[in-house]
């Protein structure tokens, strides 16, 4: 490794969907069945089946299957990973399905007729999404077990090739037991006794764990290090908005690297008030953890803030992570962070963010439960997800504490560890805790599985780790692509209006079309309940239904400050069903503009409307050609397609062109565009799509207007050009290098 110090001195398969052909006849059963263990594989499938993943379907049919004497594969899929809602449903089929398709070779002559196994066997699993507690679970709605063709043997059936397989989870477990000393042998029989199957049931056999202890022992893990390393410099070379740092061992080993892009440092500035840090994932090859730092914009759309490789899982390990990441977005902290439930995580946290509220992903523990209570509760365990579901949900600490001893009582929790350890944290995941910090809705609506797909897509890249940076990369280019193309046609979708009150088209013009969604939810249930004044700013808003109780609202409309004691616009931004009744019920037809939070904005620089010339010439003809542009790219995929790479060039290419400070000073505002067509040097892709649809009211004074354009002088340091300082402030001038003097920044 003293490569390594010379240099410090200087995919996954996806369907189509179902026609009406496929979808057959499949009886729903009641929602009432307990949730299954996934660890059984003496239990026939049966409709209503519960698993908490996809994934844990798969296997638990397998198992089932591998008993009968036949395999599965995957069949058909309704929806797509990181579209919409992403899957919704999915088949399972027996090996035999189906016919053999002759297709042609690439020279136009015909594949030779294979003898194929595949005989039209009709036995199949099919399971559908459903969400529970904004957590997926996943439901058997269709099963048979019927074949055409003679099972095999328990003997024979284990040479099929999809008996040979081995789960990531599997994976870490071998490594974790060959780092400990275990034999083979020795290795299987506990994972048989972990997982409850049968001798010689698992889904991989000893010549597969050898192959696989093996491959570890040919990763050359000393060189791809040297590779990565010299990589990062590389790119950093090319890329100056590139950022990363690592560190050395005792042993000369590379023992932590971190990275980020200039896109992920410029989306953190919009949108790192709310950041998970995913540390699930390892690189089993490598024996290194692997952490994601991940948020969601103003269309709802996860983007992505930093990657992390971990040598060890401690808290040292992680204070330097969080550490790391921090000087990666210029010492600036989120507001609020969620991880998984991993004590040294939390007090790296505490240590390295103070000032930040720390949170537990509720999807984490939620996906524990089965194993911790579907055995135990028995016929009760659904009646008590529910209860469970209520406590979550509650505004007041007070109704939540009341509530808990309640359910400890009833079910006989008193002495249960997971109960106990539950309350303990309860101020890291229970609502009633948290909702006086901002979260963006990620504790609700921010689902594991697009998370978990966004990570697979490049996780993949694990084999050679010199490629890994670039392979992350180009997942986050083509996501960013994929997003921008979804933007583009919720945006040129007319914005139906569900009540026609001026708020509601107020709302509309500002916010984007994700959250002016959830601001429509509130809007269309805010009739639904009463506003009695208390006091002359003071009011009680409950439900028609209810006698008592309700939300204590406080609206002065002299200084347009208005609050609800249920604190949901503290903790999603977008303002709560009590206080639009309030609004609407005292003829206010303007949403004062604090309550709409320019994280939240259809535009990042959306100011107070101000009365300001509209544009003429050259402008109005740039609007009007945009406006054609939008109409006409989204005719095809292929025209939107062309369309958005053609105008990543041509934003290049303006950019390069010298700033107001370097021409004209005297420019008449009439011949400048608004502020919605001005597009800073911080803006991503995202800001090309707000340009097309700005607000013409949308537009910066003269004054304002200079500033701005003082701001984007560019350096001239030829390594650097960037805008925002000039060649004597360029932090370019002299490289950085970290506390150790191990890593580049």
């Amino acid at each position: 490794m003293s490569e390594i110090m010379s240099m410090v001195k200087e995919t996954s398969e996806n369907g189509t969907d179902l026609s009406a052909d496929d979808i057959g006849t499949i009886e729903e059963i009641p929602e009432d069945t307990i949730l299954s263990r996934q660890t059984s594989v003496n239990l026939v499938p049966f409709i209503g089946q519960r698993f908490v993943s996809q994934d844990a379907a798969y296997e638990f049919y397998c198992s089932f299957a591998k008993q009968c004497g036949f395999s599965i594969r995957r069949h058909r899929t309704r929806g797509k990973d990181g579209v919409g809602r992403g899957i919704t449903r999915r088949d399972f089929t027996c090996h035999r399905g189906g016919y053999p398709q002759i297709k042609p070779s690439e020279d136009g002559k015909v594949q030779r007729n294979r003898k194929s196994s595949r005989c039209g066997c009709q036995a199949y699993m099919r399971i559908v999404k459903r969400a529970d507690f904004d957590v997926p679970e996943w439901r058997i709605t269709g099963f048979s077990n019927i074949h055409n063709h003679d099972l095999l043997k328990s003997i024979d059936v284990q040479f099929l090739p999809a008996y040979c397989t081995m789960s990531s989870d599997d994976k870490s477990r071998i490594c974790m037991f060959a780092k400990s000393g275990m034999s083979v042998r020795q290795m299987l029989r506990l994972m048989e006794l972990e997982k409850g199957v049968k001798l010689g049931c698992l889904p991989f056999n000893e010549i597969d764990v050898r192959n696989l202890l093996q491959s570890f022992r040919n990763v050359d893990r000393d060189n791809d290090a040297i590779d990565l390393l010299k990589m990062c410099k590389d790119k950093k070379d090319k890329d100056p908005s590139f950022r990363y740092n690592f560190k050395i061992d005792a042993n000369n080993r590379l023992d932590h690297i971190a990275w980020t892009y200039g896109s992920s440092v410029r989306s953190f500035e919009s949108f790192g008030d709310v950041v998970v840090f995913d540390t699930t994932h390892r690189l089993d090859a490598y024996d290194m953890v692997l952490g994601i730092w991940l948020g969601v914009d103003n269309h709802g759309t996860n983007c992505f803030f930093g990657c992390v490789l971990l040598r060890d899982e401690n808290m040292q390990s992680f204070c330097w992570a969080l550490k790391a990441f921090s000087g990666f977005m210029n010492e600036k902290a989120p507001e609020t962070i969620l991880t998984d439930q991993n004590m040294w995580l939390k007090e790296a946290i505490a240590i390295e963010m103070p000032r930040t509220k720390h949170a537990f992903c509720i999807w984490h523990i939620i996906s524990k439960f089965s194993d911790w209570f579907s055995a135990l509760l028995g016929s009760q365990y659904g009646q008590w997800k529910d209860e469970f579901h209520g406590l979550y949900n509650l505004h007041l600490v007070d109704e939540f504490e009341l509530g808990w001893r309640e359910m400890v009582d009833a079910y006989g929790f008193h002495g249960n560890k997971h109960i106990v350890s539950l309350y303990a944290l309860r101020m890291f995941w229970a609502l009633p805790f948290l909702r006086c910090h901002f979260f963006a809705g990620m504790t609700s609506t921010f689902q594991p599985e697009s998370i978990n797909a966004f990570i697979q897509r490049f996780l993949s890249a694990q084999s050679v780790l010199e490629n890994f940076v670039e392979q992350v990369a180009a997942v986050i280019d083509a996501k960013d692509q994929v997003a921008l193309k979804q933007k583009m046609i919720r945006r040129s979708q007319k914005v139906s209006l569900k009540t026609g009150s001026p708020i509601e088209s107020h709302a509309a013009t500002v916010l984007t079309p994700y959250a002016f969604s959830k601001f429509q939810e509130q809007l269309v249930l805010a009739p639904q309940y009463a506003s009695l004044l208390v006091d002359n700013n003071y009011f009680i808003v409950r439900h028609h239904t209810e006698m008592n109780g309700g939300c204590k609202v406080l609206w002065i409309p002299h200084d347009e400050y208005i609050s609800c004691s249920c604190h949901d616009f503290e903790f999603s931004g977008i303002l709560c069903r009590h206080v639009l009744r309030v609004l609407s019920t005292n003829n206010c037809f303007h949403i004062p503009y604090q309550y709409l939070p320019i994280r939240w904005r259809d535009s990042l620089n959306y100011t107070k409307p101000v009365l300001d010339p509209q544009p003429t010439g050259n402008v109005q003809m740039l609007q009007s050609m945009v406006s054609s542009l939008v109409s006409e790219a989204m005719e095809t995929d292929e025209r939107l397609n062309f369309v958005c790479g053609q105008i990543n060039l041509v934003l290049t290419r303006v950019k390069e062109f010298p700033g107001a400070c370097s021409g004209v000073n005297n420019m008449s505002y009439n011949n400048s565009p608004p502020d919605s067509l001005i597009l800073p040097e911080d803006e991503d892709s995202d800001s090309i799509v707000q340009s097309f649809t700005g607000n013409p009211h949308e537009s910066l004074t003269f004054g304002k207007l200079r500033e701005r354009r003082a701001k984007r002088r560019r350096c001239s340091v030829p390594c650097c050009g960037q805008f925002g300082h000039d060649s004597n402030d360029c932090p370019l001038m002299d490289d950085d290098i970290n506390e150790d003097g191990l890593g580049f920044l």
